[in-house]
């Protein structure tokens, strides 16, 4: 594992690569004493770059055997090596050159390039990992044709797969195999993909609007083949989808997915060969939440968009990374809207955004979402760069319209197909399909930070016209930003009001940093409805009082901006309180609070998903971001506060629509049963915040009853978190019959984990110390890591605990992680991305933490960036 202090790689040195590679021919003999990697490529000088270049080949943990160059074994002086890097000099324009190697895939614990899991061997190349494979210049703007023949035992590895299309397969002696598969598109190193594993398949087929016939199948380890069904479907809603909103269609023969369950990502859109974290394939009603068929949906019609916006047109380099992520969250959003409840999703999204992507941006790894350096890339797969990245593309959609945007995307293929390009690339596409001069929005691909957006209105009645003043505020003092600012004004009768033209919704463009906009005929003072459905990522600092806060709730026509007037009314409550609380003073909580809960729990034609989220505070983290500093003790105790008030105050109001749907139905995934079993659930976690012991009673007889698994976790994590004794119990009881249950199932046993390393209760940490010596529990595996150490990382007040054990807890794991899986450490490590906000003392908790892990000798480039900018 490199050791060393990474240098900074910036994006204005980029040069073109001195050579181009036409074809690769590639040759992996899997045996038990390493893995032999014979790579042949053809290759020819980059007329683009500066004559006489030396060839320089990536590799890493390599041991090379030969290099041979158009037939002739060279020796050692004839090139040189150099840990990293194989340098030939003096070469011809055109050549061909094929490298010897043997790699210890066994032996992989950084789960880059090709590694051993349980079933057999797999790949995970994005962003440097196939320099772990073979001698390659492993960048993405080098793009060829490959051809590949996997040799291995055929019992253990019956499954010989690679990107592209089945060309022969075989017997060998030995009880051996070997398959070959060709890959017809040009594609870059990072989307090389191999799987040689005991797998069994579930096959189909779909038809693609032209009539062509893609075989499709989805890998899973034996014995999970009956929780795939939902992928499948999935990946065929995908296909139908892409090719009804973008013209799209699948260009493969064959499309799959392999599922494993040792895995850093998510998944991997390789082309044709898409690799998955299990948990975004395995799914069962017994066995999976909602939440997990959504994600399934969502992730699996992500890697397929990928195979136009990421693999046929690809990044030149890995600044550009959110030229093909952004643009396909954005693209699976976009699905999620189409498919599922629109309004949900983007209540969510925000949500997300707001707890991972505004922190980001206010902290130590801050970065626009094209950076213009970076040492480690792994450590840029952010969600600055994935879900702001998506709210960039976003903005462009609104500004040149739904119909425009598709314009764009079409000149876009039509440019760049088969090309690594940039995000200006991008850019241009859309300006010149629309004739749209975007150069002022630019400022977005190139600055950090989030914009903080303050909005003031003045309504001169004799007049009837109203004024509203925008003034934006980018980050330090940087340039201004061209934002869509989507408005519509809400009467005192609640109706929208007529903005011209019969339109209610008009989309202001603001790219001045102080711009005023002028309505005639207003009839009465409006409340301003801003930033209809987000339209853009910024902080607003709008000065609504309580009582408007309550219109919009009540009234808005925006079902985003209802939601978002009732987060920013229960933020101004919990922020009150915090003061109260940290003068020893109870908080009172005004009963208005109460009238608007219960008008949005009562109304009677209101969609169930809608209520849940409308109902549902903001999480502890997105309040500390409006914190000056932050004292999480006295957050979580307002946050609390407010939510016992609320249930104080429903209490009859909650019990009775809890009764209603919990009504014995069969279970199914559709999306309306989806909303009423969130709505159910979020009912018994309200009811649990009261001490009356018949709720935790409640909570058990539906974890006992349950016959789907998003019933019978959602009440496991109300005994876990109640606050009545009795009902505590209860939950240790739930917990030990889950675990019984369970044992056999390592998605479900995540779930376990994850819900008592979240939990509020006084004795987290010892509990997830404990649980790191269970059976359940493999410091070797991802998802592990994640569900127990990462998210007590994520548990707000125990994380920040006043004492620095929790931060004392998560640097002894980076540091014990880093030297195996350095990817996974350097996520750990982003926990500590916000120490700076809190009180001194939390600082120096936090800070001698930081300190203890940058001491750790061989620390990875990963964790010593992540870390090092923490401290700067």
């Amino acid at each position: 594992m490199r050791t060393e202090t990474p240098t900074p790689i910036y994006l204005k040195d980029y040069t073109p690569p001195p050579f181009l590679v036409d074809t690769v021919t590639m040759d992996v003999d899997i045996r038990p004493e390493g893995t032999l990697v014979t790579t042949t490529q053809t290759c020819r000088r980059n007329p683009a770059a500066a004559p006489g270049l030396p060839l320089v080949l990536d590799g890493e943990d390599l041991e090379t055997l030969a290099v041979v160059l158009d037939g002739r074994l060279l020796a050692q002086q004839d090139y040189q090596l150099d840990g990293e890097s194989l340098t030939l000099s003096g070469l011809p324009d055109q050549f061909t050159l094929e490298t010897r190697v043997r790699i210890q895939p066994d032996q992989n614990t950084q789960l880059s390039g090709f590694y051993r899991s349980k079933n057999g061997y797999f790949t995970q190349c994005e962003a440097q990992g196939f320099r772990r494979i073979t001698w390659f210049q492993d960048r993405p703007d080098v793009m060829a044709r490959y051809t590949v023949t996997l040799h291995g035992d055929k019992a253990t590895y019956p499954e010989l797969l690679a990107n592209g299309n089945p060309v022969t397969r075989g017997e060998e002696d030995g009880g051996r195999h070997f398959a070959t598969w060709e890959d017809p598109f040009k594609k870059p190193s990072y989307l090389f993909a191999m799987v040689a594993a005991h797998l069994e398949v579930l096959r189909d087929r779909y038809t693609t609007a032209s009539g062509r016939e893609v075989q499709l199948a989805v890998f899973v380890e034996p014995g999970k083949l009956d929780q795939c069904d939902h992928a499948m479907a999935a990946l065929k809603k995908a296909m139908a989808w892409d090719e009804e909103r973008f013209g799209l269609e699948c260009d493969l023969d064959h499309y799959m997915i392999v599922a494993v369950g040792d895995f850093n990502m998510g998944a991997m859109e390789n082309k044709g060969l898409n690799i998955f974290n299990t948990k975004y394939v395995l799914a069962r009603p017994d066995v999976a939440t909602d939440g997990d068929f959504e994600n399934i949906d969502r992730v699996v019609t992500h890697e397929y968009c990928h195979n136009w916006t990421g693999d046929r047109v690809t990044c030149r380099d890995w600044f550009q990374l959110t030229l093909k992520e952004g643009l396909t969250v954005f693209r699976d959003q976009e699905f999620g809207f189409d498919r599922h409840n629109p309004t949900v999703a983007r209540i969510r999204e925000v949500r997300g955004l707001r707890a991972a992507q505004y922190p980001e941006d206010a902290g130590p790894m801050a970065h626009p979402i094209r950076p213009r350096v970076y040492e480690e890339i792994n450590n840029f797969y952010t969600a600055t760069v994935y879900e702001k990245g998506a709210e960039v593309i976003r903005m462009i959609q609104t500004l040149v319209g739904r119909d425009g945007f598709r314009k764009g995307l079409d000149l876009y293929f039509q440019r760049h197909d088969g090309q690594a390009v940039t995000c200006e690339d991008f850019v241009a596409a859309m300006a010149d399909a629309n004739g749209y001069d975007f150069a002022p929005f630019m400022t977005w691909y190139h600055q950090a930070g989030t914009p903080r957006l303050q909005a003031r209105g003045q309504y001169d009645g004799a007049a009837q016209r109203y004024t509203l003043t925008l003034r934006q505020l980018p980050p330090e003092g940087g340039q201004p930003y061209l934002m869509p600012v989507a408005l519509g004004l809400v009467g005192p009768d609640g109706q929208d009001m007529d903005l011209g033209g019969g339109a209610t919704t008009r989309v202001l463009e603001l790219s001045a940093l102080e711009q005023s906009f002028v309505f005639e005929a207003i009839p009465a003072a409006p409340v301003p409805s801003l930033l209809r459905n987000f339209s853009a990522p910024v902080i607003l600092e709008a000065e609504y009082s309580d009582a408007q806060l309550t219109h919009l709730l009540a009234h808005d026509s925006d079902p985003f901006n209802r939601w978002e007037a009732g987060q920013r009314l229960y933020g101004h409550l919990i922020l009150d309180a915090i003061r109260h609380i940290t003068q020893g003073v109870a908080p009172q909580w005004p009963e208005s609070v109460a009238a608007a809960a219960r008008a949005v729990l009562t109304a009677p034609d209101a969609d169930p998903a809608f209520i849940t989220e409308a109902l549902t505070l903001p999480t502890e983290a997105t309040l500390a971001e409006a914190m000056g500093q932050v004292q999480p003790e006295a957050l979580h105790a307002a946050r609390n506060g407010l939510r016992r008030f609320l249930a104080e105050n429903l209490e009859s109001e909650l019990l009775a629509r809890y009764r209603a749907l919990h009504d014995g139905k069969a279970y199914t995934i559709d999306s309306p049963a989806m909303a009423r079993r969130a709505l159910k659930n979020c009912c018994l976690a309200y009811l649990n915040e009261l001490d009356d012991p018949r709720y935790g009673e409640l909570a058990k007889a539906q974890f006992d009853g349950a016959d789907n698994m998003t019933d019978q976790f959602a009440a496991l994590a109300v005994l876990v978190n109640a606050l009545a004794p009795a009902a505590r119990a209860l939950g240790e009881t739930a917990l030990a019959q889950f675990r019984e249950r369970w044992k056999d199932e390592a998605l479900v046993m995540d779930k376990w984990l994850s819900v008592q390393a979240t939990s509020r209760q006084p004795d987290v940490l010892e509990r997830v110390r404990a649980l790191t010596a269970h059976p359940a529990f493999d410091a070797a595996n991802p998802n592990k890591i994640y569900a127990l150490i990462r998210s007590f990382g994520a548990n707000h007040r125990h994380f920040h605990a006043a004492d620095g054990s929790g931060y004392r807890f998560i640097a002894a794991w980076i540091c014990r992680l880093d030297p195996k899986n350095p990817q996974v450490a350097s996520r750990l490590a982003r926990c500590f991305d916000r120490w700076k906000k809190f009180d001194p003392a939390h600082q120096a908790h936090a800070q001698a933490a930081l300190r203890d892990i940058l001491t750790q000798a061989g620390l990875s480039a990963d964790v010593r960036e992540v870390v090092g900018k923490a401290l700067q």
